[in-house]
């Protein structure tokens, strides 16, 4: 039914974990006692040649993303021939499974150089096999939207479809000794017979989105961002400093008209991009994002914090034409802001700023990008570690609020 939030929790093992999964799986730390029993009959397979694969040319020479491929995909293949005799019998329903994914849509496409393995019984499936269905049904696994760990979950590779608009999200449960728990969550209300749809990658790739779509899934997105996106000509000059303050001012004039920062409105529903201006599309090519980033993240830190408030108002103005409403990047954004404010307001010169003007103008503008922030972040839920996160710091930063009398 409309209105109603629907949330499916999928309980599945991964079967491809980055190294930072030992701070929440002791059992996997090769340094700890049941970690070396459990893992030992895989790991004994590469283990007197790992050290020298690792040092080799070949190893050094592949990016760092490669690296971790190769690492992850030579445990894999110790590990299906580990458990050979077992695949070929049925008793390893897990690998089973795993192996009726569907491959990526490059056939024969080659895989990292893996560590030679140390055992005469060779893995049924080839390291192209494993590492096909490893990049096409592959889930980056985050923490407080920091991505930890990469897993393989079967049954949402097959449930859920793509959209670069999607109505729902993939967010982890993470918990000391146990698996990580995959939840989809919806971020929209979804209507009966509507199909639930979650991003492959992050919308914000406008530019580069359609061939990570083809090279590794194997489809060409015609979702409404995507079709409204073709407007964007990569041949177009990168906008300079200047012009990237010019496009921003008018990217922020469309989404927030006539609205000044301390009474910002977020929109209920997608942006239509057909009434957006053609010139400001300019802004959304990748390299304006991560210059626009990096000015806030820098300012927000060292000042001026008036000029990080600027940066981000545009940053979230990019963030609601490309993200669908209650999208977790808006609402860590909006919290980001908040935070900015706050620290402008407690570094203001004189005895009480919340008597002067512009203190009263930074903590309205504290309070309701706390309050949008919150809104997100109160239908996304509880994700990641217990360690912080974006409620505990909305929840401590509503607290300082609080002694001012305005939360």
């Amino acid at each position: 039914m409309r209105g109603m939030r629907l949330v499916l929790v999928l309980r599945f093992q991964m079967y491809a974990r980055s190294e930072r999964d030992v701070e929440y799986y002791p059992t996997t730390d090769p340094s700890h006692p049941q970690g070396q029993t459990l893992h030992w009959r895989t790991h004994k397979k590469y283990c007197k040649n790992i050290n020298t694969f690792c040092a080799s040319h070949q190893f050094n020479q592949l990016e760092s993303h490669e690296r971790e491929d190769a690492l992850l995909l030579t445990h894999l293949l110790a590990e299906c021939s580990a458990k050979g005799t077992e695949i070929q019998e049925g008793g390893d329903p897990g690998l089973s499974i795993f192996m009726t994914l569907l491959p990526g849509p490059v056939e024969g496409k080659d895989a990292p150089p893996t560590c030679p393995l140390l055992t005469r019984q060779r893995p049924m499936q080839t390291a192209s096999e494993l590492f096909s269905r490893c990049g096409n049904n592959n889930f980056s696994i985050h923490s407080h939207l920091t991505t930890i760990a990469h897993g393989v979950f079967p049954l949402a590779s097959r449930l859920f479809n793509h959209s670069c608009v999607p109505n729902a999200v993939a967010k982890y449960r993470i918990a000391p000794a146990k698996e990580v728990v995959m939840d989809i969550v919806a971020i929209q209300d979804v209507a009966p017979g509507e199909e639930i749809c979650i991003p492959y990658v992050d919308p914000a790739l406008v530019e580069t989105r359609q061939q990570m779509f083809r090279f590794t899934y194997g489809f060409t997105c015609t979702c409404p961002s995507c079709t409204a996106f073709k407007l964007l000509d990569s041949s177009w000059p990168v906008p300079d400093e200047e012009e990237l303050g010019s496009l921003g001012t008018s990217l922020r004039e469309f989404v927030f008209p006539d609205q000044c920062p301390d009474a910002i409105k977020l929109p209920s529903s997608p942006v239509n991009l057909e009434t957006m201006p053609l010139e400001i599309f300019r802004i959304f090519r990748e390299s304006c994002l991560a210059s626009l980033c990096e000015s806030f993240s820098t300012f927000s830190h060292d000042g001026p914090f008036e000029s990080a408030l600027e940066a981000g108002l545009i940053i979230l103005a990019f963030y609601v034409v490309i993200y669908p409403p209650n999208y977790p990047q808006i609402g860590t954004h909006l919290l980001e802001m908040a935070k900015t404010a706050w620290n402008a307001f407690i570094t203001m010169d004189g005895t009480d700023p919340s008597t002067q003007p512009v203190g009263l103008k930074l903590l309205a503008q504290v309070r309701v990008y706390l309050r949008l922030s919150n809104q997100v972040w109160a239908v996304i839920g509880p994700e990641g570690d217990s360690d912080g996160g974006p409620l505990a710091e909305i929840q401590v930063l509503g607290c300082l609020l609080s002694e001012q009398g305005l939360w």
